[in-house]
């Protein structure tokens, strides 16, 4: 999931800066999904567990590159 607003709008959750992430942790998480994902992203990386997000990286890199790669479909 992508920040959907503010300074680092578009950047992957698990790319945002700590510091960013603490200080949402201050002004309190949104609501719904996005705040339940900020809240445990705050969680790992608070706790020092940041490569428990090495998989979902390489994951959405493969998945980034596969599409970019993808042949168009053959037109009739």
């Amino acid at each position: 999931m992508r920040m959907p607003f503010g300074a680092h709008k578009g950047k992957l959750l698990i790319d945002l800066p700590e510091h960013y992430v603490v200080w949402m942790a201050g002004e309190g998480f949104p609501g719904g999904r996005l705040g339940e994902m900020l809240q445990t992203v705050y969680e790992i990386k608070v706790n020092g567990l940041e490569y428990l997000f090495e998989p979902l990286r390489s994951s959405n890199i493969m998945n980034q590159t596969s599409a970019s790669n993808a042949m168009p479909p053959e037109s009739a």
